[in-house]
């Protein structure tokens, strides 16, 4: 493999553009499965009529939303556009959910512009008919951003919203359990912690420490993608929130991983992106893993055939 990354497809509208070329995905196309499990859209998450063509009056059980935060990377609108556009998708989400379903949104909140968009996001979705905040969940990065005057930003923040009573499934994480305590009476007997657990590590709760951020020299890494999450993150979530065979949404693919999430836990995928270049990345992505096993490219390309796209200066 070459070692020959894609810059930062948002900060390089001119790589963006020669990619386009070797892109099977116009506006408005949806990409078919082979096998029969998934769909890939170049769509647009706030048009009702691409949400329709891509779902094919299918419902879903669990939808993973991760959005432009408005902080960085692509377009920035000004706060209450931003908070129009949010809702527009929202609601198209919660139309595609089935009665008992569960929708996660990634958001960000720009400490230094007034902590937006995020508190303004979640106000928001308490106008969303039919959805109950569930949880406030914070993964914890390895690297952020700060100054010596602040404390350094090292969060992704994690929105989980129910629609109706959708099944939950208890997660483990990698960490043992070694501290002993909280005690109390089962069956008359006195017990604490580690005499009561089902596993012996510890459930994850609402501060994930234990995820690898993504970076270059990890093989799940996609180059170009700005907003790539971790796989282990979103295995997580299509674990606890859906069941084999489930049909699993999301509108922003980006880096297409909740799409390899649910091709490696046998879940369907239905996602889409409204640019060409992330669709057609979030495809190669799962012809790649079905090829190879591989779960990324590492420090090299997905369009390894056409080198190294014009970086702008």
């Amino acid at each position: 493999m070459k070692n020959d990354p894609l810059p930062r497809l948002d900060l390089n509208p001119e790589a963006r553009r020669a990619l386009l070329d070797f892109c099977r995905l116009r506006p408005g196309e949806i990409w078919e499965d082979p096998a029969g499990l998934h769909r890939v859209g170049c769509l647009d998450a706030t048009r009702a009529e691409h949400v329709e063509r891509l779902m094919d009056h299918a419902q879903a059980n669990l939808a993973i939303q991760d959005p432009p935060y408005n902080l960085v990377a692509f377009n920035q609108r000004e706060l209450a556009d931003y908070l129009r556009w949010s809702e527009r998708w929202v609601r198209l989400t919660v139309d595609c959910l089935a009665n008992d379903s569960s929708l996660y949104v990634w958001l960000g909140a720009d400490q230094r512009n007034g902590f937006q968009p995020l508190p303004d996001f979640m106000i928001m979705m308490r106008g969303i008919k039919d959805l109950m905040p569930r949880s406030f969940i914070t993964m914890r990065n390895q690297r952020g951003y700060g100054t010596q005057k602040n404390w350094m930003c090292i969060r992704q923040e994690l929105l989980y919203y129910s629609k109706g009573n959708p099944f939950f499934a208890v997660q483990y994480t990698d960490i043992p359990k070694i501290l002993r305590g909280y005690y109390k009476e089962v069956n008359g007997q006195i017990t604490e912690n580690l005499e009561r657990t089902k596993s012996s590590n510890i459930r994850p709760g609402n501060v994930w420490v234990d995820v690898q951020q993504i970076f270059y020299r990890m093989e799940e890494n996609v180059s170009g993608c700005y907003a790539q999450k971790p796989l282990k993150a979103i295995e997580r979530i299509v674990s606890a929130s859906s069941s084999p065979g489930d049909l699993v949404i999301d509108f922003f693919t980006h880096s297409g991983t909740t799409l390899l999430a649910c091709e490696r836990l046998g879940r369907k995928c239905f996602t889409a992106d409204v640019d060409p270049v992330f669709s057609e990345i979030a495809v190669r992505r799962l012809e790649r893993f079905r090829q190879t096993g591989l779960l990324g490219w590492r420090n090299a390309s997905p369009f390894e055939e056409i080198g190294r796209p014009r970086v702008a200066a």
